[in-house]
């Protein structure tokens, strides 16, 4: 790990991948570079890097992807601007649509399913400009913060390529890490838009419930959302991304051109609440939490008042609420376990998931969204105090890769695949806005990071101060993986 002063403007490919999408889309637009230098430079780079980490798959035909970028060229020429992301090599997470890629979720049961349409988020983003080259890598169905599946394989983080870049959206951040995509797309159950950028040191944002519409009448605890090198990026993104559908009864009727405006704000007086490891319920591996408060001076030298707080909720009534919601949202998948064929093929995690949520009981489904409802009321009561909620984003650095998940914490055991990674699963329940943030890197150059917690629906609000944050700070900017020092 060595702080390094980022590369800048278009002097060759390095220059246009270290480039933040913000500017790179200023370049395009200004015909500064072409959209074929700009698609060269990035499959260039992903030939170079990508066999380290195994992030970007599926990828597609380099000759095609050339001749997409030439057509956006002559669309500018022709003085027809798309949008900022006019010409930008985008791959799009597996367990979302786009259409003519590989659609496997990561599962051998659909090894050889191809989309035939994109999901909402998708098509907005190539409307946006963007020319999809592929897929990002992700655990099978998005089950477990590890990123290894039987069709694709395994992802690394680049900041040590033994370890994991965590999940589920774990090629989405290791991608964006090695700057071989400007911006990702990502999602978010328990962590995936959280944990991998922890893992990989960039930023994330799970929105609110409803911000990038989701179709139904039920808020389930997923949602997709944006990745990036910096906040004003993933902000960007977000605009793309977020505004009223039709189709989502549920989503926030909000005009997406609030994320484009300035993230400036003063902060003094701001009052953060941190939970940390909820008064030791948490198990954490030794070194997470004083690098996580390591982060408390900066928010204080924008004017923040950060003083330790836990919500008026036991922690372990929020697992036991988790958990039943989580099994009840898998049912929707109850076909591929009735089926034996298909049964066979799924991770023991799935047919975990699966076997609990089958033997839920309506009544047991009602006293989860009672204990929901309790937990959201302890919570809007926490905030009459405090503007924000800081935590962990995750309780264990990167582990081997080769580890399916940990099976304990500092000496104590984990009794699921995924109670290693229980620090975001309160913030999940109550579908509010997360920003996930670098906070460093302990003395072996593994990174961790912080999650950021607003109230619902001030998504802005939450962008603003991890943007404030960032001035302060700069991980990603500072410190680049290994395989981009120079040599």
């Amino acid at each position: 790990m060595t702080d390094v002063e980022p590369l800048g403007g278009p002097g060759g490919y390095e220059d246009l991948v270290m480039c933040d999408a913000l500017t790179l889309s200023g370049l395009i637009k200004t015909r500064e570079v072409s959209c074929v230098d700009v698609m060269t430079a990035y499959l260039d780079h992903i030939e170079r890097h990508n066999r380290s980490v195994n992030a970007i798959v599926a990828l597609r035909d380099r000759d095609e992807l050339l001749a997409e970028a030439r057509e956006r060229d002559h669309q500018l020429a022709d003085g027809h601007y798309l949008g900022w992301m006019h010409g930008f090599p985008h791959a799009v997470k597996d367990l979302s649509a786009a259409k003519g890629l590989p659609f496997t979720s990561g599962s051998p049961i659909f090894a050889d399913r191809i989309a035939d349409a994109d999901d909402l988020f998708v098509a907005r983003i190539k409307a946006a400009g963007a020319i999809v080259i592929g897929k990002t890598n992700t655990p099978e169905f998005g089950l477990g913060s590890q990123t290894y599946n039987p069709v694709y394989g395994t992802t690394a983080t680049p900041y040590d390529t033994s370890r994991t870049a965590g999940g589920s959206s774990g090629g989405a951040a290791a991608a964006l890490a090695l700057r071989m995509v400007p911006v990702a797309d990502g999602s978010d159950y328990m962590g995936s838009l959280r944990n991998p950028p922890a893992f990989n040191n960039v930023v994330g944002f799970r929105p609110s419930w409803g911000r990038i519409p989701e179709a139904g009448f039920i808020a389930q605890g997923a949602v997709v959302g944006p990745i990036g090198r910096s906040v004003a990026d993933v902000a960007q993104l977000l605009s793309t991304m977020a505004g009223p559908d039709a189709g989502a009864p549920l989503g926030i009727d909000e005009d997406p051109e609030v994320f484009t405006r300035n993230l400036e704000r003063d902060f003094h007086g701001t009052r953060i609440a941190w939970v940390g490891d909820w008064d030791g319920y948490l198990a954490t591996e030794p070194g997470v939490l004083e690098l996580c408060e390591s982060s408390f001076d900066a928010f204080r030298n924008i004017g923040c008042r950060i003083e330790a707080a836990l919500p008026d909720y036991k922690p372990e009534d929020i697992w036991q609420l988790f958990l039943r919601w989580r099994w009840w949202a898998q049912l929707g998948l109850v076909d591929l376990y009735d089926d034996p064929q298909t049964r066979e093929q799924m991770k023991p995690e799935f047919v975990w998931e699966m076997e609990h949520g089958i033997a839920l009981s309506a009544l047991d489904v009602t006293k989860a969204a009672a204990a929901r409802n309790d937990w959201q009321a302890a919570l809007t009561k926490m905030f009459e105090t405090y503007d924000y909620i800081l935590a962990p984003s995750a309780q264990v650095f990167p582990f081997d890769k080769s580890t399916h998940w940990p099976t304990e914490i500092d000496g104590r055991p984990m009794d699921t695949y995924h109670r290693w990674m229980e620090t975001v699963a309160p913030w999940t329940m109550t579908s509010l806005p997360v920003a996930a943030m670098p906070v460093g890197f302990d003395d072996r150059g593994l990174p961790m990071g912080i999650q950021i917690i607003g109230r619902h629906g001030a998504d802005r609000a939450v962008l603003q101060l991890a943007h404030a944050y960032e001035q302060k700070t700069k991980w990603t900017q500072r410190v680049l993986p290994p395989a981009l020092l120079p040599s």
